[in-house]
């Protein structure tokens, strides 16, 4: 199983101290995904809500229903067409008030990844690297992702 969450450490937010989630396991909106909930905290998180169905703190995980493989190239030319892509992805949802007196509303943060059909197995290293560098530079910069959704300061 390639993607199986426990209890997650969270990474650094302002006015956060350790922020860590347990997490139990949910079923997915579709037959394609794993989806987890939030239904518990641990560091210092004050206001923070763990999962409630009006007030939602879910992440699920996606891959492309059917996997598509690489094409045949073309005879002649021995070059392949358009490449047909993998769409990965992941969604986290959180409830979140606007506010006084109000339910809360849903903040949706969608991550997709498209994969040519071939690099899956030609080129495994630079599928990783290009992971790599993209999960380390959201969590080196967390604090100022959030942040900036925050106070729109880039």
């Amino acid at each position: 199983m390639s993607i199986a969450l426990t209890t997650v450490t969270g990474s650094a937010q302002t006015g956060f101290t350790t922020p860590g989630y347990t997490i139990t396991t949910d079923v997915a909106p579709d037959v394609n995904g794993r989806q987890y909930v939030v239904t518990g905290l641990t560091g210092t998180q004050t206001g923070v809500r763990t999962h409630a169905v009006s007030d939602p703190f879910s992440i699920v995980f996606y891959r492309p229903k059917t996997l598509k493989a690489l094409p045949v190239p073309n005879p002649v030319t021995g070059r392949y067409g358009s490449l047909p892509r993998n769409t990965y992805g992941c969604i986290t949802r959180k409830g979140v008030n606007f506010a006084a007196n109000q339910p809360p509303d849903i903040m949706v943060t969608r991550v997709t990844c498209d994969v040519p059909t071939g690099a899956d197995a030609y080129d495994q290293p630079n599928v990783r690297a290009g992971q790599s560098l993209f999960i380390g530079a959201l969590n080196q910069q967390s604090a100022g992702w959030g942040d900036m959704l925050c106070n729109g300061v880039i």
